[in-house]
């Protein structure tokens, strides 16, 4: 019987935990509001069990965790609505609870801190979102935290980096990884030349793995860094260098993300968010490698491999 749960289990981090597990000969579940895409993304995988629900419903929730000892949480919402966040953790907090989930991890983002006021960034920087998004995930984490703290479940947040990998279109990589594939010019968001880091999406499935068996790794926030600082710019040298050819690119800054929001919602929605490629938040991941030991971390140009390898 499973005993780990994937909430949100669908996109791209959900499926590495889920590789990562099957590796391990684990049986878990997928939990999410789309029974064709669960099917599409695990049917073949004899260890996912496969199960529906909605959120907005009590009996639901709870019925998705019955029997879990573990819940990852992985839940997204549309870019446009991230103030439904908070209302999500604590019905899925609620659920959990009364279907007696013992530990809960969420997979967090470095929104909450806003600016960074020194780099790297450990976990004890301060949390000062000044953006929408970020005041809704501080909201979010704030509500998991405070549960463990009153002894409800067990809690931990793994904030992420930027990430990226094969097939994974919500990455500021993606649109140049299919260009330098099938040519053309690759929309980006710049500037290219600012320091950044990317976590490769394969990586993060093993380290998900071994803080559920860490005691210790409940009731605190931990960081996964990306595999060291680089800039967008660097990448699309990797790119070319890899495929042998130049590539065209069109680089949209917050101006042209304003104008372009005019008209499309979700570039509108980016542009409160556009500080993350002048001032990014850069991590500091010293913590996480002496609570659990040593972590494979896929460098730039294997994981660039990767991808272009990936694409249809």
């Amino acid at each position: 019987m499973s005993k780990i749960a994937l909430f949100g289990a669908a996109g791209a981090i959900g499926n590495s935990i889920a590789a990562t597990l099957a590796a391990l000969g684990l049986p878990y579940r997928v939990v999410g509001r789309s029974e064709a895409n669960l099917r599409r993304a695990f049917g073949a995988d004899p260890l996912a069990e496969i199960v529906t629900w909605n959120p907005d419903c009590p009996a639901s929730v709870e019925a998705a965790a019955r029997g879990i000892d573990t819940l990852i949480y992985l839940v997204g919402v549309d870019y446009t609505r991230f103030d439904l966040h908070p209302e999500l953790m604590r019905k899925t907090l609620a659920g959990a609870v009364s279907a007696g989930v013992r530990n809960i991890i969420m997979i967090g983002t470095v929104y909450p801190y806003g600016v960074p006021q020194s780099l790297p960034v450990r976990e004890d920087h301060p949390r000062q979102p000044h953006t929408f998004k970020g005041r809704m995930r501080k909201a979010q984490e704030d509500l998991l935290m405070q549960a463990h703290a009153e002894g409800r479940i067990h809690a931990a947040v793994l904030r992420l980096p930027d990430f990226y990998g094969p097939g994974v279109e919500a990455s500021l990589l993606h649109g140049a990884i299919r260009a330098a594939v099938h040519g053309g010019a690759a929309d980006m968001v710049g500037p290219l030349d600012r320091a950044h880091e990317f976590v490769f999406v394969p990586d993060v499935g093993p380290v998900v793995a071994r803080l559920i068996n860490t005691p210790e790794a409940f009731g605190k926030v931990w960081h996964l860094a990306g595999a060291g600082v680089t800039t967008q710019r660097e990448l699309i040298a990797e790119l070319e260098r890899q495929t042998g050819r130049k590539l065209k690119t069109r680089v949209a800054g917050k101006t042209m993300l304003r104008l372009v929001g005019l008209f499309n919602p979700f570039m509108r929605e980016m542009v409160e968010m556009h500080y993350l490629l002048t001032r990014p938040v850069i991590m500091d991941d010293s913590a996480l490698h002496e609570l659990i030991g040593p972590i494979k971390k896929t460098p730039y140009a294997e994981g660039i491999r990767a991808c272009l390898s990936g694409v249809s």
